[in-house]
Parts: C-alpha cells; structure tokens; sequence
C-alpha cells in the first residue's frame, strides 16, 4: 500500500463515529458510498495491536493486522486510506506511539478513545478514565504529535463543571492536536440524557482547532439535513455520528436515507467480499433491523450461524457463492504461483520430500529436530541450520535445513514456523537414511541414549540401598491388604 502523505482535514466534515463491533471494515466502506467524508474504526486496544503482524493479504486486497492465534484485529483497503482514522484505547504514552507507529502507513489519522464509559476501556486506565489524568492525556498526545507524521487527534467527555472542561481542552490544544472530538455528555450519562450542545459550543469557541460535535443521534439527527443543523448548533467544524449511522447508514446521504433493506444487502456483500466474520456482520444487521428483528427475516438472521446462511436469509445465497467461488479461485492462484516462484527460489539442489510432521508419532521430548542435532553433534558436523519463510497469501510457513552444504525441505506448508521446521529435519533424516525417533523406533539415538541414562539412573538406585560402611539396607516390607503406601523395588 503506497505511503498517505496527504493532511486530513477536519472541517466542514461529516464523519463515521468508533463504534465498537459496528465500525468494522464492510460498515466504514458502506458509509463511504453514501457520503461520510472520514471513517474512524471500532477501539483497539494498544495491547493487544502490538501483539499483532502486518501481513498484505493479496486475496481480499487488504492489509490486515493479525494476532498470534490468527484472528484480525484490523484489517483496512486502499479504498479507505486517506479517509480511515484508526483510533486505539491506551494508557501509555509509548505503547500508543508504538502502536501508531505500526498502522501510521496504512491509516489517515490516529485517534486516542478518551470518551467511553464502559468498563472494558475504563477498567485498564483508558477511555473516560484518562479525563481525571490530564497529565497522562498530554504525555500520550504530545508523545504521538512529536511521534509520527499523521494527524492526531482525541475524542472527550464533557467534565462536571464548563470550566474543568474548558480547562482541558486548552491543555489538549497545546499538545498540538489536529482536531478534538466531543461527545457532548458526561461520563456517567447516557444516550437518553440530552446532549449538551452549549457545552460543546462553548469549547469550540474557547480553542482554535476543529471540534467535532457528537452525541446528537438521539434527539437532534434523523436525516442528512440534520447533520449541518447539528453542526451549527454546536458552532462545531465538524459532525461525528454514531448510532444514527449504526442504524442507516445513508445517513451521510444527501440525497436522503435509503431503503433500510437495500442498505442491508450491500452492507453483506462487503462483509462476504472481505470476508467479515459472520458474528460481526449479523450483530451490525441486528442494529440496523431494531423493531423488525421479529420480522420473518428478523427471525431467519437470529438463527443464521454463518455468512452463507445470512445471505440466504436476504436473498443473496448466489451471490455468496460466486463471490466465495472468485476469492478461492484467487486463492489457489495465487499459492499455486508462490509455489513455483519459491521452488525456483529454492533451487535443483534442495532435496524434497512430501511430508509433515505428527507428534502424535514421536515419544514425548524426542522430535525430529533434536535426532538431527544429536547425529550432527555425533559425527562432528556443525549444527543444522533452519531458514523458513511465510507465504503471503495463506500465512503458511515452509523451512529449508541446510546439514554438510546440503539443503532439506518438505514439499508442504505448515500452519506453523516450528512444524515446518520438524518436517524440513523429517526429509534430512529420511534422506541420509537415519532413524527420526518416532514410536517404536529401537534405531532411534535419542531412545538409546534415554535407554541408558534409565540404565544409570537404576543403578545409582541400587547403590543407594547400601548404606555407608557396607552395611545393608533392609528394604521396606509389603503386605497386601494394609495401607502402606511404599513403592516396591523394581525388578
């Protein structure tokens, strides 16, 4: 994905909300297409994104951050680059910078979740936590202004007093911040407590930078001319909407709201085009259907327990299917040339064989790796030597072992870095004829040499029950039927 140099602006904006669950990837493309002018993504936890891998998935065009357990946490397209805003939950001024770091090429801004109540967020230090931490709120702002290149920006909650707040935002101004998003209710109130648009007036009019008003879904916007009424309301740069979007989309519309079942559709043809998990996409449809989820169709979406059946459920099963049929199609392309461009990377001399390695077949701590070790170390050769790669396209993992000048591989790929690597010592083994240590294997190095350290270990047993000077040790007595419970001698 090319690099964003370009400077996202913060007025005269209408702009898609962090949602946590909704502002996944199908939901930010959707409110693109009806007319929000920046998209900002669900929450994501600094800890858990720096656990993540970037990793360029050439099926879905995408750029996905993935977890070591393999699910994503934030996948994004070009489509989105210059309009996304990634906005994480943190406490830590360097684990943000990090983190920003890590998405900055891939994003339009960074934004800091200094607004949510629940106690997912708040329970860590983060979200409305951070508001009674200025000095925390500047650290983290300031470290990721002087940080990266991208805009950076934070979404607030209105304090107990106007001047608390207004105190705050100045503060927040000075770290150098492109913009402040607020949300015009305290932490303790929710969406049924009216919004404060003249607390939100009162800070767009005490700082020089954009504010973002937010929080007007409720009383103040239910069509697209709502949104300019909102703004100027407020006398806010920009407006930020959250469960109105959640509920249409088309809420960014100017033209006006769609019908809520077209807008049903297209949201599942982006989930099923970039493979949104089926959770995700049936909790986002729940939001929109509300009232009808008692429907006919409300019922079959409740029951639905994958993509396919939720297409089917809005009559879109032919289109899940050749959409499915397309990916897999690119998919298997796309291994099928890995494969080719990796063989020819590997070179004639790589001997190759086609296997895997099961542990279930090799006594416990005795694998492949360590018969090839020990044979190494036997015949006075330098220890093998692994070089693995990732293929891109399944995140798949194939090693080569380089013993004596000669190179080893399995002609499989493996879900793992340390399976492919046993299977490269599998080949290795197999080829100079040596044993590799499965069950069963009386050839095997390693169960000989466990064979004889037992053999000591007895022996040393045995002299044990001598005692010093010569002088036998009488061994405990057994009886059937008592309750003693020593071990008798082995045999």
């Amino acid at each position: 994905m090319i690099v964003n140099s370009l400077t996202l602006c913060y007025q005269g904006k209408v702009i898609l909300a962090p949602m946590v669950r909704v502002g996944t990837l199908p939901m930010r493309l959707l409110a693109l297409d009806y007319g929000a002018d920046i998209v900002y993504c669900e929450e994501l936890i600094d800890i858990k994104m720096l656990q993540c891998k970037r990793v360029v998935n050439e099926v879905l065009d995408t750029i996905d951050f993935v977890a070591p357990n393999e699910r994503v946490v934030f996948r994004t397209c070009e489509r989105e680059q210059n309009k996304v805003v990634f906005q994480m939950g943190s406490a830590d001024a360097e684990r943000a910078l990090a983190v920003a770091r890590l998405v900055e090429n891939d994003v339009a801004g960074i934004d800091i979740n200094m607004g949510c109540p629940k106690e997912y967020s708040t329970k860590g230090g983060m979200g409305a936590a951070l508001l009674s931490d200025p000095d925390k709120i500047e650290k983290i702002l300031s470290t990721l202004v002087k940080g990266i290149c991208k805009p950076v920006t934070c979404k607030i909650r209105i304090l107990p007093s106007l001047e608390e707040t207004l105190n705050l935002v100045k503060r927040i101004e000075r770290t150098g911040v492109a913009a402040i998003a607020v949300h015009g209710r305290k932490k303790e109130e929710r969406p049924q407590h009216p919004v404060h648009c003249d607390i939100i007036k009162a800070i767009a009019e005490a700082v020089s930078i954009p504010v973002i008003a937010n929080g007007g879904s409720h009383d103040h916007i239910k069509v697209y001319s709502d949104l300019e009424a909102f703004r100027q309301v407020t006398s806010a740069s920009s407006v930020m909407v959250a469960r109105a979007a959640m509920w249409n989309p088309s809420i960014f519309r100017k033209e006006g709201l769609q019908p809520l079942e077209r807008i049903m559709q297209e949201y599942i043809k982006y989930a099923v085009r970039y493979d949104n998990h089926y959770t995700n996409t049936k909790y986002c449809l729940c939001q929109m259907l509300r009232e009808q989820l008692e429907t006919p169709q409300g019922k079959k979406l409740h029951a639905a327990q994958s993509s396919q059946e939720i297409c089917e459920a809005f009559e879109l099963g032919g289109f899940y299917e050749r959409v499915t049929a397309e990916l897999e199609a690119k998919a298997a392309s796309l291994r099928q040339e890995a494969r080719e461009e990796q063989d020819q990377a590997a070179g004639p001399d790589v001997i190759q064989m086609a296997v895997k390695f099961d542990k279930r077949q090799y006594p416990p701590q005795i694998t492949p790796k360590m018969c090839l070790l020990e044979w190494c170390r036997k015949e006075k050769l330098a220890q093998p030597v692994y070089e693995t790669i990732q293929r891109p396209v399944d995140r798949l993992f194939r090693s080569i072992v380089i013993v004596s000048e000669h190179k080893y591989c399995s002609a499989l790929w493996d879900k793992s870095k340390k399976l492919a690597e046993q299977a490269a010592a599998i080949v290795c083994l197999r080829s100079l004829g040596l044993p590799e240590g499965k069950l069963g294997d009386p050839q095997s190095p390693l169960m000989h040499k466990r064979k004889l350290e037992e053999r000591e270990l007895w022996k040393d047993r045995e002299n044990e029950e001598t005692l010093p000077g010569g002088a036998p040790h009488k061994k405990p007595h057994l009886t059937l039927g008592t309750n003693n419970n020593s071990i008798p001698d082995r045999p």
